[in-house]
This record gives structure tokens, C-alpha cells and sequence, in this order.
């Protein structure tokens, strides 16, 4: 277990782009949040139309969709269907024992992936633009989990 200590700059590397990742997903839940609340719209469950303090004035469209906030719980699936391969294929990924530039441009390169990912997402851009962040991000994983399997067997 001497890889998985903060004392490892390869796992304290990995500490942190994971953290950055956490943290990006919750906030994706708050953004939605801020959305729906803004756009006083795109709630999703008939109770949220109830009369609140936090809603004094309900309306029948209050759960008729909303792109603004549609958008924002599409960039949030994407995080929820990526991350958690991240999270995962680099803990992985530290067992190896890889030299610190290796596993900091990886680490670090899928968080700036994610990041302008997440940009060009809620800018709107063409998606030739949009695939193009997911597939370096896509790729980091898919080197992370290969290496390992590679090691993990032997080679």
C-alpha cells in the first residue's frame, strides 16, 4: 500500500485531479440548481410546483422543459458517465508506478480536457469541437487502464 500515501507524488498527483473532478461533478448538481432557479422552469417533479417560500409563485410550465437547464443535466450526465472511469483507471493507474511527468500530463491533461469540454459544452460550440475534449479525455483513460492491464499481466 506505499503507492496509495500522499508522500507519493504520483498518487498525490492523482489526489488531486480526482479532487477536481469530485468537485466539478457536485457543482454540476448546484449549477443545475442555480438554472432551475433562475429560469424559474425545467423542474422535473410535479410536487416542485407546490407554493414554497422558495417558490411563492408556482406555474404550469414550471416542469415543462427548459434548454437552459436542459443543457446544464446534459453536461452533468456526460460528467457522471466519464468521471467515475477516471476515478477508477487512475487509482489503477498509480499501482504502476509511473514516472511523475507521465502521470501528471495524464492526470492533469483529462482535468483540462474535462474543463474545456465543460466550456465548449455550455458555450455551445459545434461538436466536432466538444468531441474533440471528450476524446483526449477518452484516450487518457483508455492509455491509463491499458497500461495498467499490461503490467497487471506481466508484460
Amino acid at each position: 500500500m506505499a503507492d496509495f500515501n500522499l508522500g507519493n507524488p504520483v498518487f498525490a498527483t492523482y489526489v488531486v485531479a480526482a479532487c477536481l473532478m469530485i468537485l466539478k461533478a457536485v457543482a454540476m448538481s448546484w449549477l443545475t440548481v442555480v438554472r432551475m432557479v433562475g429560469a424559474n422552469g425545467g423542474f422535473r417533479n410535479p410536487e416542485d410546483m407546490k407554493k414554497t417560500p422558495m417558490n411563492p409563485n408556482p406555474h404550469a410550465n414550471q416542469t415543462a422543459p427548459n434548454e437552459s437547464v436542459e443543457r446544464i443535466r446534459r453536461i452533468h450526465l456526460n460528467v457522471l458517465e466519464n468521471v467515475p472511469f477516471f476515478l477508477a483507471a487512475g487509482l489503477l493507474y498509480v499501482t504502476t508506478q509511473p514516472d511523475l511527468w507521465l502521470a501528471q500530463l495524464l492526470f492533469y491533461g483529462y482535468v483540462v480536457s474535462r474543463l474545456l469540454h465543460f466550456i465548449a459544452y455550455i458555450t455551445a460550440q459545434i461538436h466536432e469541437i466538444r468531441a474533440t475534449f471528450w476524446t483526449v479525455g477518452s484516450v487518457i483513460i483508455l492509455y491509463m487502464t491499458g497500461a495498467t492491464l499490461v503490467k497487471a499481466l506481466g508484460y
